[in-house]
């Protein structure tokens, strides 16, 4: 996994997609769904692709995008690195002070996680090797779990999804007691009593709050229940909450820094830990913190919420860490989703199969996705 990278350029592309049934959240409703894909070409002419996380505020496609075309790109190409773990120290060093005096380590490192997807890939794919195989994993299967069911009627959505082979779900609660309840009953209802189910709160209580909602969560065979606090909440408070449930909890895509992960594996709050490679860390970061996730004892959920090419790379470095964890795939209708992912629209009992093209697999979906490019 050491192949060196001459980089000749890195392009970044802004895609965006109206929804028909906007996503809500407990701090926000997507009106539409972006994607920001990054593309590298070697020396040679090869290409790997990325995705950079973009979701919120809706502006912020664009924004990445320019960030990698005005900073990232003047600093690569031309440039050979000895690895694209090599590559990603190397951008960040060179970034650090940048991000700091712009006051967006955010946005910066969203673009070197998908900057690095994208060099993965590219070795993968010079290497005629798919993915998961290059990083050493043993399969291309892996376990899903439909996400994103919204407060509004989920159990319509989860039952289209259970047709297609899904037998995990996610609910989005945060929306006052009596309707998280009362969606959880329907979604039982619908789904019956072998099916998986978990919620997220999208970071919308307070400790307090906590207190005052989970007796209503028991007993109801809840898998999860993930970001149920501020991703910046001291872990004193995680364990205290931790502390009042039977439920497992969740948390991840909101960490950043090796740092904050270490001390989230460490914390004893968290039994399923859940970074986003298209967030932070990439691959370069992504795999080592899994296999450390699964080390500890924890489980490692990549969260995942874009496109078809960050999803397929989360697929892909999922397989290569390995243990009981799914992906996370957004069960609302998206064509920057499921032009891309053939792999992943065949789900057979709450299983996917990556398969054994080289890399993430093929990209061309893109062409079918033109109309929907802004940038």
């Amino acid at each position: 996994m050491n192949q060196p990278v001459a980089i000749r350029d890195i392009e970044a592309f802004v895609y965006r997609c109206p929804l028909e049934t906007p996503v809500q959240t407990s701090f926000g409703t997507m009106m539409d769904r972006p994607m920001v894909v990054v593309r590298v070409t070697d020396q040679d002419g090869h290409r790997g692709w990325g995705e950079i996380w973009c979701n919120f505020p809706m502006v912020g496609a664009e924004h990445r995008a320019r960030l990698v075309s005005s900073v990232f790109q003047p600093l690569m190409a031309g440039t050979e690195y000895a690895s694209p773990a090599r590559a990603f120290a190397a951008l960040g060093a060179a970034t650090r002070v940048l991000a700091l005096q712009s006051a967006e380590p955010g946005p910066f490192a969203q673009c070197l996680a998908g900057i690095d997807l994208a060099l993965w890939d590219l070795c993968a794919r010079r290497r005629g090797e798919p993915l998961w195989r290059y990083l050493g994993g043993a399969s291309g299967r892996i376990a899903v779990y439909a996400s994103g069911l919204n407060p509004t009627e989920p159990e319509r959505l989860a039952a289209r999804v259970a047709t297609a082979g899904y037998t995990r779900f996610k609910l989005k609660i945060g929306f006052g007691a009596e309707r998280d309840r009362a969606n959880l009953a329907a979604l039982r209802d619908t789904l019956g009593a072998d099916a998986d189910l978990m919620v997220d709160v999208n970071q919308g209580w307070s400790l307090q709050q906590a207190r005052e909602q989970l007796p209503g969560l028991e007993n109801r065979g809840l898998k999860w229940i993930e970001e149920p606090l501020l991703c910046t909440s001291p872990w004193s408070e995680w364990r205290t909450l931790a502390a009042m449930t039977e439920i497992p909890v969740a948390a991840g895509e909101n960490l950043m820094g090796e740092e904050r992960f270490r001390e989230g594996i460490d914390s004893g709050a968290l039994s399923i830990i859940q970074p986003d490679a298209a967030k932070w860390g990439g691959i370069s970061q992504g795999l080592p913190l899994g296999k450390a996730i699964n080390d500890a004892g924890l489980r490692y959920f990549p969260h995942y919420l874009g496109g078809g090419i960050g999803l397929l790379a989360s697929g892909h470095l999922l397989a290569a860490v390995g243990g009981e964890g799914a992906l996370e795939v957004d069960a609302n209708p998206n064509p920057l989703r499921s032009a891309l992912t053939p792999t992943l629209n065949r789900v057979d009992n709450g299983v996917a199969d990556l398969g054994d093209a080289p890399g993430i697999g093929p990209v061309d979906g893109l062409a079918e996705l033109e109309r929907y490019r802004v940038l």
